[in-house]
């Protein structure tokens, strides 16, 4: 992906030294130019296209600032009620990630969203053992996790 990025850079800087203009209109539409011969000749690369990846993590973004928002909220609801009704837990996650990048991203992800934190990992690395502030079904804050953040990651790993 590196070299995909860092040829398209360089196909933007060619364009302007054809054009013979330096500003930054032309490295953009040189960067565009560079895109398209990219997309054509796609085949050529081991790696699939970078933006298809790029996409991916953008999207991981996404994801990951809509599940901080709607965790802030559920926090502020459970610590602004008069009576603390809280079911704390920790739970065992079992994750098809493989890679160690990929399972320190999770882990992340999990404990910077408020309410949840990562206490350990298996020594395996395929059990994420989670603790979380208010966990009324197990299941379903399993299928939350496989559902947002670990499908997100697979797309960026592929």
């Amino acid at each position: 992906m590196s070299f995909q990025i860092l040829l398209n850079v360089f196909l933007a800087f060619i364009w302007m030294f054809l054009k013979n203009e330096f500003n930054g209109s032309t490295f953009i539409i040189g960067y565009i130019l560079g895109l398209g011969i990219m997309f054509v000749f796609r085949h050529f690369f081991n790696d699939r296209f970078y933006l298809k990846r790029v996409y991916a993590v953008v999207l991981l973004l996404l994801i990951f600032a809509r599940e901080l928002i709607l965790s802030n909220i559920s926090v502020l609801k459970a610590v602004l009620q008069p009576s603390l009704d809280m079911r704390p837990g920790i739970f065992a996650f079992e994750t098809v990630l493989t890679k160690d990048w990929e399972i320190t991203i999770l882990s992340n992800l999990i404990t910077l969203t408020p309410g949840t934190l990562v206490v350990e990992v298996s020594e395996d690395n395929r059990i994420l053992y989670i603790h979380a502030m208010d966990i009324a079904d197990k299941d379903e804050a399993v299928d939350s996790i496989k559902n947002t953040f670990e499908k997100a990651i697979m797309e960026v790993g592929k």
